[in-house]
Formats: structure tokens, C-alpha cells, sequence
């Protein structure tokens, strides 16, 4: 998998340019479906990564891009991940693709790029 770009809005991967959030698993790219955590935005000020969601569990280790580091991650998804017994790592997403880039191998990704 290549990153190829990745500023304000969007990200490149694989010569695809994505303009919204992205979930990485597998090594299969997809758009990611905030929607059942919209309702969660309130307590947070802002769309958090909530246990609601399509979480990509199988994999050893799972990165999280939080944009400039502007989304939560709800303790729901840190609890579910220990109990998968999954290596979670919560990073701005531009230290998250270095983090794919570095070391790929069993590992998926959901990445925030609007902000």
C-alpha cells in the first residue's frame, strides 16, 4: 500500500485520491461510516470514533489517524481493543500513515483526514 499524499481533505493511496475518512482493512480501502457516532458529537464537540462503528478488529495492531489529533477515540474502542488483544496506536494521522508506511504487516487502520 502507497501513501502518496495527504493534506486537509484528503488522502492518496494507491493513486486513489479519498476526499472523507478512510478505513484501512486488510489492505482494502473504504470510506468510513461515522454516522452512528454522530450522535456522540455533542459530549465531545466533535464526531468521535465510538464502539458503534465498523472497527477493523482483525489484525494485531490497529492505527488510528485523529486528523491534526482533533477526534476522539471513545474508551469504549480502547477497551475493545484490549480485549482483542490488538496493539492500539491513537496518532495524529500524518504520524499514522508513517506508522503503516514503517511496518504494514497485520495491521489496519481507520484515518481521519477532515480535520
Amino acid at each position: 500500500m502507497r501513501f502518496e499524499a495527504f493534506s486537509f481533505g484528503s488522502i492518496c493511496i494507491d493513486g486513489v485520491t479519498y476526499e472523507h475518512d478512510v478505513l484501512i482493512d486488510r489492505g482494502q480501502v473504504r470510506k468510513r461510516k461515522r454516522k452512528a457516532s454522530k450522535k456522540f458529537g455533542y459530549a465531545f464537540g466533535h464526531t468521535p470514533l465510538s464502539i458503534e462503528e465498523e472497527i477493523p478488529w482483525k489484525c494485531r495492531k490497529l492505527v488510528i489517524g485523529t486528523g491534526a489529533g482533533a477526534m476522539p477515540v471513545m474508551e469504549e474502542v480502547k477497551q475493545e481493543a484490549k480485549r482483542h488483544r490488538i496493539q492500539l496506536l491513537v496518532l495524529p494521522t500524518a504520524q499514522a500513515i508513517q506508522v503503516l508506511q514503517e511496518n504494514p504487516d497485520g495491521t489496519n487502520a481507520i484515518l481521519h483526514v477532515t480535520c
